[in-house]
């Protein structure tokens, strides 16, 4: 029997589908103003100046046109929103406040333009963003109330949870985004490996596990940019994506607000596991903005056989 128009999966629209979720009418507008905003972020990647800035944000890195671009449009999508009271973004060194009371309303931390350093050889970039009720960001990851990241290839498609699955839409030729992927599920244990940081820095449990994972036959997927390489480990429902400690930077690169905490909610909310090497991504409760920590992320058999081989040395 043939479906009556607008009842395929293929075109449920992401506003359609948030309406499923149970959730209140403040965060399905917060939302889908976040995919909005995207709308203009993939133009900028696509059509914008690939100069520098000329400024550094506070952790000393070089802005790239685009991250302050990307920033600002989505600043000031959050802001006009109507629905947030605070905003953490990777570009700023503070919270700014869009309004002072908390009731209703939701605060939101994200990385504008993840992996912005790889626009220019024109590789996969994304935003990501996490969702909190109230004013409150210095919280533990696990009480988020919304994860989600939009990425940025040869297809844009944006990947949310608001604890009840995980769901993937694309963005199709009129820039809507159509349902592709409903509660997606991760694999007990994969066989690809995606590991960041300089080998000849991990700790000698890290090495270990690498060793392990190379005599296992595992495949090395590593593309430079966090989005795309939690992506990939998502949607073939196998693999990990490790960023350990290292000698010299023992709480890794990667923070825990703008990068590690939505991500291990989406992981964990399709099955898989994060860990810094001792507990839970989400369990952390991080003490400022910048705060960075390992991550082990992927399947739950992956996640742990890493935390064996770490702790063990």
């Amino acid at each position: 029997m043939p479906t009556a128009p607008g009842q395929s999966k293929f075109q449920i629209d992401l506003r359609r589908h948030l309406r499923g979720q149970n959730i209140s009418d403040n965060l399905i507008h917060l939302i889908c103003e976040i995919a909005e905003a995207s709308k203009y972020v993939i133009n900028a990647v696509r059509t914008g100046d690939l100069g520098v800035a000329g400024t550094s944000n506070l952790y000393g890195e070089e802005q790239l046109a685009l991250d302050v671009l990307s920033d600002r449009i989505m600043r000031k999508r959050l802001i006009h929103s109507g629905v947030v009271c605070n905003i953490a973004s990777e570009e700023m060194d503070e919270i700014y406040q869009a309004q002072a009371q908390a009731d209703g309303l939701y605060s939101v931390a994200y990385d504008p333009l993840d992996g912005s350093s790889l626009v220019d050889v024109n590789l996969a970039v994304g935003t990501i963003v996490s969702i909190y009720e109230g004013c409150d960001l210095l919280q533990p990851g696990r009480n988020q109330v919304c994860a989600m990241y939009i990425l940025y290839g040869p297809r844009v498609s944006l990947v949310y949870t608001v604890g009840d699955g995980v769901h993937e839409f694309t963005m199709n030729n009129l820039m809507e985004f159509t349902l592709t992927r409903e509660n997606i599920r991760m694999q007990p244990e994969g066989n690809i490996y995606a590991p960041g940081g300089l080998r000849n820095k991990y700790a000698p449990g890290v090495e270990k596990f690498i060793q392990h994972l190379e005599a296992k036959g595992c495949k090395l997927r590593y593309s430079g940019g966090f989005v795309p390489d939690i992506n990939q480990v998502l949607m073939k429902g196998k693999g990990l994506f490790m960023y350990p400690a290292l000698n010299g930077s023992p709480n890794g690169k990667l923070r825990v607000l703008f990068e590690l905490n939505p991500m291990a909610f989406i992981i964990e909310h399709a099955g898989g596991s994060a860990s810094n090497g001792q507990i839970p991504i989400l369990d952390i409760v991080p003490e400022s903005l910048d705060q960075r920590a390992p991550i082990y992320i992927g399947c739950k058999a992956d996640v742990e056989q890493a935390m064996s081989f770490v702790n063990a040395g």
